[in-house]
């Protein structure tokens, strides 16, 4: 059946059965053989990544377990802390022993990755970083075997475990995209009633075919997308619409796949099912728009060509220029060369993003803003435009009540007394908001009798006696009660959500509820606006409510009732006017255009999908943490630029001292193990500095201007 057909599918996406059957071996393979590109590829499959994540982090360990000894037995080492080794075994011997796993094993990945860039003519950081360590691995052995004297093993090992680290971390972060397609499947139902032979059948959801007749029992997620042929009610369709009241719904009226129904028992024929749904159109705007953004470009990789060509070229120029210019020696001159290469070796720039990512993901954990991977931290500073959804994200997501109004004899507390009486006899949230409403203002609601709910309009009572509905204005008319007397108050709510209250036929008070602004939400608009970012609204509830709340936050540009299907499109449209777009959602029909923007950020208190679909989660639900983040990010790419100028300029300056040029005059010349402190030194600087990163702290706040 298609809707069997379609759960297998996105059970094979998800990683149910799929990979599995290609096996560690092949998984080892294509570990072994990763480039760049395939690199980036492999973290969209949920499995790999796993698998890619753990072979990192476990080559990360046995590689430190490995240097710790290396560095303590180095000539650096000896000299430092005075260790001698207490075997008749050569230091020299047991650094080859205890590098050769780490260089051949542990960094294997960049020596594997660095020959198919090369092969593909590319240089990039695996080329860069296979030959810092290739030329502090062999040139060691070459000084090893021929001189016999000081080498630097060391410098290899400590520069493949710094990278496996950052590396490791990175990958950590990153992996998950599919779980958002996860949450989203788990909204539909493991199971229905249908009815079959005029009987009602539970059966799996996935096997609901079109023109099934389905009953939807109160309390029941809807599994497939029909209209109702019988019966009345209100559904809950927040999850997949972004409404944040249910909506009434009888016959002929539409319900969808993934929404849940609240009050009656209705009965609807099946009319789109698997992968026709709503629901299932979501599941593949959301995967086409994270298959289709591609992640963002390192700094260290722009800088890596250059660096390559720096590091290689230096050590030939040192070597041929002792050699053949200097009549020195090969040994002598090859001393010189690979001094050279290991001072412009990539140690600082491995650490130079991995140190300040860490650091800014840090503190962002720290106020609760959850940034999920480096290039979202570092691409959250090119925000241009801030795309907005209405409920649950600039507003509570909640009704409350706003405005009572009594007329004739009825004051405030008497309109209140009779609705909440009523209204407690409901479960409707614009009902709960009123009891809730009443309760704080000490108003005690009357009892009632006869209590009956009219689907769609309202409800009936007795109160002391007396008749009183309760509900829209169609069910005042339609019991012959005039709402003449109100009209003025109608059109001042336009916009809210509002409950008439007629006792005895004569229209008593009006209640009017809005679903308000969360108390941050001006600031946050504000701030955006003077980072010179566009807020923009984007909601599916009705323009005259969107617009009200647009107008009270000073948002400027609106796109309201807005479809799910076609939320990322409008994200689209922003994009393709130049700007660089985030998407700040709760709901599940936020994911598709949370996916579609360059960056998704999701509030914390949405849904599981909005969360794992986001870049960005805050989890405290504040709007004003969108500009936390924003700050955040600015500063941990100026670190991360800090970084990448020192660790590349002081390597470039160092070159020329350690490849020789003040030896002929003043007598200078680095030993190897100098070469490896300053090396060392340049990383610690890099450390230090994103460290610094903290003080961005302070001025994490919502900015303000006039």
């Amino acid at each position: 059946m298609e809707a069997k057909q379609y759960e297998y599918k996105m059970r094979q996406h998800m990683g149910h059965g799929v990979h599995e059957s290609h096996g560690p071996m092949k998984k080892e393979h294509d570990m072994q053989h990763m480039s760049h590109q395939a690199h980036e590829a492999a973290m969209s499959d949920p499995h790999m990544a796993k698998h890619m994540e753990t072979d990192m982090r476990r080559r990360f360990w046995i590689a430190l377990i490995f240097t710790v000894p290396i560095a303590l037995y180095s000539p650096l080492g000896q000299k430092v802390f005075g260790l001698h080794l207490p075997s008749p075994i050569p230091v020299n011997v047991l650094l080859l022993l205890l590098t050769t796993p780490v260089v051949l094993w542990a960094g294997s990945i960049f020596i594997t990755g660095s020959y198919y860039s090369l092969k593909a003519r590319k240089l990039n950081m695996s080329v860069l970083i296979a030959t810092g360590v290739l030329a502090a691995y062999i040139g060691s052995v070459i000084l090893m075997f021929a001189v016999g004297g000081e080498t630097f093993f060391d410098a290899a090992a400590m520069l493949v475990t710094f990278v496996l680290f950052g590396h490791w971390m990175e990958m950590k972060s990153r992996r998950g995209t599919s779980d958002a397609l996860r949450a989203l499947f788990n909204l539909i139902p493991p199971q229905a009633t249908v009815l079959r032979d005029g009987k009602e059948t539970v059966i799996p959801s996935a096997e609901i075919m079109k023109g099934d007749s389905v009953i939807l029992k109160p309390g029941d997620k809807v599994p497939v997308d029909g209209t109702i042929i019988e019966g009345e009610s209100s559904i809950d369709e927040s999850l997949v619409t972004g409404e944040s009241i249910p909506v009434s719904k009888t016959k002929n009226d539409k319900v969808v796949g993934g929404s849940v129904n609240q009050t009656g028992t209705v009965q609807f024929t099946a009319q789109q099912v698997g992968a026709d749904t709503v629901l299932a159109q979501i599941i593949k705007l959301v995967e086409a728009a994270q298959n289709s953004k591609a992640p963002g470009q390192r700094i260290a990789d722009k800088a890596a060509t250059i660096l390559v060509i720096v590091a290689i070229g230096s050590g030939l120029l040192t070597f041929f220029g002792w050699y053949w210019g200097g009549s020195a020696s090969i040994l002598t001159s090859l001393t010189f060369a690979i001094s050279a290469v290991v001072i412009a070796c990539p140690d600082a720039l491995g650490l130079a993003t991995p140190t300040a990512v860490a650091v800014g993901t840090g503190i962002g954990a720290k106020h609760n803003i959850l940034i999920k991977d480096a290039a979202t931290l570092e691409n959250t500073s090119r925000i241009t435009a801030v795309v907005l959804d209405k409920t649950g994200t600039l507003t509570e997501g909640n009704p409350k009540v706003t405005d009572v109004i009594g007329f004739e004899d009825f004051k405030e507390d008497d309109v209140l007394a009779y609705e909440a009486g009523v209204e407690s006899g409901s479960n409707h949230p614009l009902a709960k908001a009123i009891v809730t409403h009443a309760h704080n203002n000490n108003v005690r609601s009357f009892s009632i009798q006869n209590f009956a709910s009219i689907a769609g309009h309202g409800l009936r009572a007795t109160v002391e006696g007396k008749t009183v509905l309760v509900g829209t204005e169609k069910l005042m008319h339609d019991n012959g009660v005039s709402t003449e007397a109100g009209q003025d108050a109608l059109k001042k709510f336009s916009g809210k959500t509002v409950s008439l209250l007629s006792v005895d036929g004569k229209l008593k008070g009006i209640i009017a509820a809005a679903d308000t602004p969360r108390p941050s939400a001006k600031r946050a608009v504000d701030g955006l606006k003077v980072l010179g970012i566009q807020p923009v609204m984007l909601t599916g509830d009705h323009r005259t409510v969107a617009e009200e709340v647009a107008r009270e936050l000073g948002i400027e540009r609106v796109f309201a009732e807005v479809l799910p299907e076609h939320k990322a499109d409008h994200v689209k449209k922003l994009q393709e006017e130049g700007k660089f777009v985030a998407m700040v959602g709760d709901g599940i029909n936020d994911a598709p255009a949370l996916a579609q923007a360059d960056i998704g950020i999701a509030i914390g208190a949405g849904t599981d999908v909005a969360i794992e679909t986001g870049n960005i989660v805050l989890m405290k639900s504040d709007p004003a943490d969108i500009l936390n983040a924003i700050i955040l990010s600015k500063a941990t790419v100026r670190k991360m630029k800090e970084n990448l100028f020192w660790a590349a300029i002081y390597n470039v300056l160092a070159i020329p001292v350690a490849a020789g040029v003040l030896y002929p005059s003043f007598g200078i010349a680095l030993a190897p193990e100098i070469s490896a402190l300053l090396m060392s030194l340049s990383s610690i600087i890099v450390a230090s500095n994103a460290v610094l990163l903290k003080h961005v702290e302070s001025t994490l706040s919502v900015p303000s201007g006039t």
